[in-house]
């Protein structure tokens, strides 16, 4: 094995493909296996770590490589680049970065975000900075565990994904975000877990296309850049928005789940400028058709309608 360090060492046995990152205050060590110190390299300054993944994959590459983070810094980060799938597990860890993401992932493949079960975890930004969100990852994001990720974003977003994000069993509390509290493209799919995001500056989820054509719902959303929005199961509860609580360049479907937030307040299809409105609350607002005739409370017409509600007018799809 080979241990890297700032100020201090600890030596001890670990897994083939595995490198662990433990914080202590203002200082780091990481620990990377022997198989794999041929592929990974560590630059280490106080508790900032950067890990750099070997660019090229060979046919004797050793697959993809486990990352375990734990422990507790004020001023410290976790950066990770390369060309391997990768499994990075927060274990315990509270991390606060006063100068950029908490987590950086510059790794476009698929990243899993393993949120050890039982533990709670933490990541918090700095105010003020140009980075897109406190979680920042370049690949598809999957959110699993069974354990409690609390995000604190100071900047822009609370989590950020250039690719898909999807969610299954863990608990995650977007606890402040300057914009929206997640945002990703391609798609954004919640299985199973919690997800409560208070008090975004912008949309509580926000969901785009990652190119300017839509693929449609894929086969197991296999290579699907959809803009589209699936929950399925889990609790999600959204308050406090500056925004919508949903907004989606492609369609919002609920099949399951619990729904604590106003499924009125969304946007879909926003790429076009025509929105479908999934549930509207007559008695907070009135619905007229292109003509400019009330319809009746309740009523299921579909097509283009004009809704006012709450001070303002948007025409929606139904």
């Amino acid at each position: 094995m080979m241990t890297l360090l700032a100020l201090t060492s600890s030596v001890y046995a670990i897994d083939k493909n595995t490198v662990e990152v433990t914080y202590d205050g203002d200082k780091a060590v990481v620990t990377i296996a022997d198989n794999i110190s041929g592929y990974v390299s560590a630059s280490i300054d106080r508790a900032y770590v950067k890990l750099t993944q070997a660019e090229t994959v060979t046919d004797n590459a050793p697959g993809e490589i486990f990352y375990i983070l734990s422990g507790s810094t004020t001023d410290g980060s976790f950066y990770l680049s390369g060309s391997y799938k990768a499994s990075v597990t927060l274990n315990g860890l509270t991390l606060t970065n006063p100068q950029g993401p908490a987590i950086d992932i510059q790794n476009g493949k698929r990243i899993n975000l393993r949120i050890e079960n039982e533990t709670t975890n933490t990541l918090t930004d700095g105010a003020g900075g140009d980075w897109k969100g406190c979680f920042v990852c370049k690949g598809h994001t999957e959110f699993k565990g069974k354990g409690t990720l609390t995000v604190n974003g100071k900047t822009a977003h609370g989590i950020w994904s250039k690719e898909y994000v999807e969610i299954k069993n863990c608990t995650i509390n977007v606890e402040s975000a300057l914009k929206d509290g997640i945002n990703c493209n391609q798609y954004f799919l919640m299985e199973s877990g919690t997800v409560n995001i208070t008090s975004p500056g912008d949309d509580g989820i926000q969901v785009s296309l990652k190119d300017e054509k839509s693929t449609g719902t894929t086969t197991d959303h296999e290579d699907e850049d959809s803009g589209n929005f699936y929950m399925t199961g889990g609790a999600l509860k959204i308050t406090g928005h500056g925004g919508v609580c949903i907004k989606a360049d492609g369609t919002i479907s609920y099949s399951g789940g619990s729904q604590d937030f106003n499924t009125s307040d969304v946007i879909e299809n926003a790429a076009t400028g025509i929105s479908r409105v999934i549930t509207v609350n007559n008695e907070e607002g009135a619905v007229y058709d292109l003509s400019g005739r009330r319809l009746p409370q309740g009523s299921q017409a579909r097509g283009i309608v004009i809704v006012k509600e709450k001070g303002a007018t948007r025409k929606v799809i139904r």
